[in-house]
C-alpha cells in the first residue's frame, strides 16, 4: 500500500490554479537541501486508503470550489514502490474527473524512467523532473526548486508554452 504525508484539498501553490495536492512517502534521491525530507522513508506517513482516494475524487469534482487538477509530489510519486498505486490513481482521475489536469513532480529525469514509470506519462499532463540541486536553487522559478529541473508539457493545456518549445518528447520549459 502506498503511504502519504499530506493531502491538500485546496492548494494554490503546487501547480496552476486551485488544485488538490497529494504528497506521497518514499524517495531514494535524498537531495541535499530538500524541503520535505520527512517524506523520504517508505514506511512513514499514513496509508493512502480507498476512503482517501474517494475523497480526492470527490474534491476534484466539487463544483463549489472548482479545481483545475491534481498535483502529485512527495517524496517521489515515481519511486518504484509507488508506481502501481500512482498508475491506478492517475487512470482513475482521467476516467472520473474529466477536464482536470495532472501534474507530477519526480527526482528522476525523463531519460532515466523505467518502462513502468513511463506508462504513467500517458495519463498525466505535466511532468516536472530532476533532483533538487541546492547549488541550482532559485526562489524565482515557478513550480521548480532548482534550475536543473525541467517542466515537460506532455499534453496541450491552456498554460502550454508556445509551439517553438515543442521537442520530440513533448513540450519543454526550462531556463
Amino acid at each position: 500500500m502506498m503511504r502519504i504525508h499530506g493531502y491538500y484539498d485546496i492548494d494554490v501553490v503546487n501547480g496552476p490554479g486551485t488544485r488538490c495536492t497529494l504528497f506521497v512517502a518514499g524517495c531514494e534521491h535524498r537531495c541535499r537541501g530538500c524541503y520535505n525530507p520527512r517524506t523520504w522513508r517508505l514506511d512513514a506517513g499514513t496509508p493512502f486508503t480507498l476512503q482517501m482516494e474517494e475523497q480526492l475524487i470527490a474534491d476534484l469534482n466539487d463544483t463549489r470550489v472548482p479545481r483545475q487538477g491534481l498535483s502529485l509530489s512527495g517524496g517521489d510519486p515515481l519511486h518504484p514502490h509507488n508506481v502501481p498505486h500512482i498508475r491506478r490513481l492517475v487512470r482513475r482521475v482521467r476516467r472520473d474527473c474529466p477536464g482536470k489536469d495532472i501534474w507530477l513532480w519526480t527526482g528522476y529525469e525523463l531519460a532515466e524512467l523505467s518502462a513502468a514509470q513511463r506508462v504513467i506519462l500517458d495519463a498525466i499532463d505535466v511532468l516536472v523532473d530532476g533532483r533538487f540541486v541546492e547549488a541550482e536553487k532559485d526562489a524565482k522559478l515557478q513550480w521548480r526548486g532548482s534550475r536543473n529541473q525541467t517542466i515537460w508539457w506532455l499534453r496541450l493545456l491552456p498554460l502550454t508554452p508556445p509551439a517553438e518549445d515543442i521537442t520530440p518528447s513533448g513540450l519543454r520549459f526550462s531556463d
